[in-house]
Parts: C-alpha cells; sequence; structure tokens
C-alpha cells in the first residue's frame, strides 16, 4: 500500500504536457538558472547540448519515486523531449518540486545520451555537481567534466541534491 501511495503521487498525469507546455516551463527554468547561478549562461553557449527539466516532482513515504519532463536544447532549439524518473527507499516523507539541467560538455557525452534508449546518470555517465551551489567558479574538475549538473528549486540552488540513480527516456510530444 505504502508502494502504491508513493507510485501514485509522482505518477505522469494522464494529461501529460504538450511540447509548447514543456518549451515554456524549459525557458522559465533556464532563465532562474541565469539569474541565480553566476557564468550559467556562458556555460549555456559552451555546451553541446543542455537537458533541462524543468518540473520534477518527488514524493515519498518510506518508498519514493520521481518523475518529470523537458527539453534537449542544442544551439538555443528544442531537439527532443525526455521523462526523468528514478525510485528510493528510506526515511523520507512528503512531496517535493525541483527543477535540474545537464550540461553537455562534450560530443561524446551528448551523443551517449542521445544513442541511449534509457540513459541512466552516474551509470552511464560521469558527472559534476559544482561544489558551493552558488557560482560555477570552473575549477579543474569541473572544467574536465563531460558534464555538469545543476539542481535548483523556486528559491534557488539545491546544495547536495543527487541525480545519481535517475533514468532518462525520450518520449513523443
Amino acid at each position: 500500500m505504502i508502494a502504491g501511495l508513493a507510485a501514485f503521487a509522482v505518477a505522469p498525469s494522464a494529461s501529460a504536457e504538450t511540447a509548447a507546455e514543456i518549451d515554456s516551463n524549459v525557458d522559465f527554468a533556464l532563465e532562474k538558472l541565469f539569474a541565480t547561478v553566476q557564468g550559467s549562461r556562458e556555460l549555456a553557449a559552451r555546451a553541446r547540448g543542455v537537458l533541462v527539466m524543468p518540473d520534477v516532482i518527488k514524493g515519498g513515504l518510506i518508498i519514493g519515486g520521481s518523475y518529470g519532463e523537458g527539453a534537449l536544447r542544442i544551439n538555443g532549439q528544442t531537439t527532443g523531449y525526455y521523462s526523468v524518473a528514478a525510485a528510493s527507499i528510506g526515511y523520507q516523507i512528503g512531496v517535493q518540486k525541483t527543477s535540474h539541467a545537464l550540461f553537455f560538455m562534450t560530443e561524446a557525452a551528448l551523443e551517449g545520451f542521445r544513442r541511449a534508449s534509457g540513459w541512466e546518470l552516474g551509470a552511464d555517465a560521469e558527472f559534476t555537481v559544482p561544489g558551493d551551489g552558488i557560482s560555477l567558479g570552473i575549477d579543474s574538475t569541473t572544467a574536465k567534466s563531460p558534464i555538469i549538473a545543476f539542481v535548483f528549486a523556486q528559491d534557488g540552488l539545491l546544495a547536495g541534491a543527487s541525480l545519481e540513480g535517475a533514468k532518462y527516456t525520450r518520449i513523443k510530444r
């Protein structure tokens, strides 16, 4: 029963978002990130592609899950739509809404993501979440990372947030 409640809390709605709604939410999330994280706009310009998941809902009661939909942008243009889903077990209660963006800094990282039918961050690719979460401060570790990830909410970046185990799948919109 608990697992059922957790799954229900984050299951995709019957009326999934349209492409236009996803694009609008992606635009809003990117502007929030650019306004919050110094240097993120320049990082996006240097990235080979940016995957933005603007509305990821995470919820649970001991057993939890998360789900969201977003878009991959290459040269500022949407090239595909994706879902992200994850499950978790452990002490957790409630519901949280976050956003995240993955900056693919190398062509190999971007192509690895695009070729996969179900791509898992941490298993299929190494990534870096900048340490302080406030400014990029591109250090030697971050600069060499093929993927740089930011997790943020309505009131700013979330320090210590993890994307390990999140699975991304291409969807049609």
